[in-house]
């Protein structure tokens, strides 16, 4: 609280009164708008930005965790000393870890394992416990970080669960003070707004305020590939924060005009472009948005205002997206000289007309059996196992390996090994390079592992072996 004014130079009056705010709590919202100059350029329209960074604890997310706590300790779900339990992708956490402490509650955070390092860091420097689970499998799965939340929401002695998915203080908070920001700060000018779609708050509480105003304003959602919004099954992604498996009911899909499917590797180009042109550092769900503004605002013309809302820094995706050797690994980048992608095609070359798949996947239910059946009919020597057969996989999908030589030592012991699942008998999964690393780093991984999983965009799209790259060299030799 202000105690008072602070004392001044003699004979020297303040121009006006001090301001200090008494709590950072106060600090949330009122973020301001830039336009992105340089990265729409060839737009006719206007392009800008809603810097949600600007909170406090550096995210769109402090917004509905005041709300939510404010909203539960009225309703008396929350009482002194109690504790806050939320699975989270990041930001959430933060904003609910700063209010925590500043009302004196305890906080226990549940994040999926393709969170980066830097979050969950981010959430113990704030003296919170964070529990991580795997991304690989269902909502219902125990193991899931929903089901670990309840688990603990029920053992947990005064817990309470915001339940942000589910929680219609969420989407009030973006209705009550984004949305009008919004339209405030263009002076009704907006025509459009695009945003990422995650628990669907933001744009559902955003939508209502603006088309309160102009029934004609076009709200666009950007979705990650594989995302249920766009039309996906739930299945893996790399960008953070944004995206869905289920229909969470904070989200009103009534309110939204069109969804724009963005994939990984166009997410972090875009991102890593903001950055570098704008000086402006987004994450990658930043990058999900912008991409499709940009889809959006090719279309239009020059009295077209377009807000993007970019909903965190990306400070905390520098091992990732800000990451050469990251973004290497996972095929979004290339290096100099002959790489994984290179050899890959010269054995696509080599079967040129044969029926030999890039990937050839099981399923971890499938038996053994079926596996080595795969092997003699096509002529490999290594099956991958993956808990999906659609494509584009996932690299988070892939589960394990079969080779030829294993399965034939543990049936030589035990012979019933062949109608066991693949998941029981399968072998580590093969190393993962990408598409754009050098076959010098390939060579490196295949001194230590019978193969090595080739990614495209965070995609697995083939498989390399010892043979593949001598062939590779041999076809390069002018001899």
């Amino acid at each position: 609280m202000y105690r008072g004014p602070v004392a001044s130079s003699p004979g020297v009056e303040p121009k006006s009164k001090p301001q200090i705010s008494d709590s950072l709590l106060d600090l949330v919202g009122n973020t301001p708008l830039v336009r992105l100059g340089r990265v729409g350029a060839d737009l006719s329209c206007d392009l800008v930005a809603k810097l949600e960074m600007f909170n406090p604890g550096g995210s769109v997310k402090d917004r509905p965790a005041i709300a939510m706590i404010d909203d539960a300790e009225r309703k008396g779900l929350l009482k002194p000393g109690g504790t806050i339990v939320e699975p989270t992708s990041g930001n959430t956490g933060v904003g609910l870890a700063i209010v925590a402490a500043h009302r004196g509650y305890k906080c226990v955070f549940v994040m999926s394992d393709k969170m980066s390092d830097e979050k969950v860091a981010l959430l113990r420097a704030y003296g919170a416990e964070v529990v991580v689970c795997p991304t690989a499998v269902p909502p219902e799965h125990p193991d899931s970080y929903y089901s670990v939340a309840d688990r603990l929401t029920n053992e947990i002695p005064g817990a309470f669960r915001p339940n942000q998915y589910y929680n219609d203080a969420n989407p009030a908070e973006h209705e009550r003070s984004t949305g009008p920001e919004v339209w405030d700060q263009t002076a009704g000018r907006i025509t459009h707004f695009v945003a990422g779609v995650g628990t669907g708050g933001t744009i559902t509480g955003v939508a209502r305020a603006l088309k309160a105003k102009n029934p004609d304003i076009q709200v666009i959602g950007a979705d990650p590939e594989g995302s249920v919004f766009s039309g996906g099954t739930g299945r893996p992604y790399l960008v953070e924060g944004v995206g869905e498996d289920f229909w969470p009911p904070t989200y009103d899909p009534a309110l939204v005009d069109r969804t724009i499917m963005v994939s990984d590797a166009e997410s972090f180009a875009a991102a890593r472009r903001v950055t570098h042109e704008e000086g402006l550092l987004i994450g990658g769900s930043g990058g999900t948005a912008v991409h499709a503004a940009l889809v959006v605002g090719a279309e239009l013309g020059p009295e077209d205002l377009v807000v993007v809302l970019l909903p965190d820094s990306g400070r905390g995706y520098i091992s990732k997206i800000f990451n050469e050797e990251w973004m290497m690994r996972f095929g979004f980048l290339r290096a100099d000289g002959p790489v994984a992608g290179d050899v890959l095609a010269v054995k696509q070359s080599a079967h040129d007309g044969a029926a030999i798949p890039d990937l050839v996947l099981v399923t971890p239910d499938e038996p053994a059996r079926h596996a080595f059946a795969l092997m003699r009919d096509l002529g490999v020597s290594q099956v991958v196992v993956s808990v999906s057969k659609e494509p584009p996989l996932a690299a988070k999908e892939v589960s394990g390996t079969l080779t030829e030589l294993q399965l034939m030592d543990k049936a030589f012991l035990d012979p019933s090994v062949l109608d066991r699942p693949a998941g029981e008998v399968m072998e580590p999964a093969l190393p993962m390079v990408g598409i754009g690393e050098a076959v010098t780093d390939v060579v490196d991984h295949l001194d230590r592992a019978p193969g090595v999983l080739v990614l495209d965009g965070g995609h697995p799209i083939g498989v390399l072996t010892t043979h593949d790259v001598l062939g590779f060299l041999a076809a390069r030799s002018p001899g």
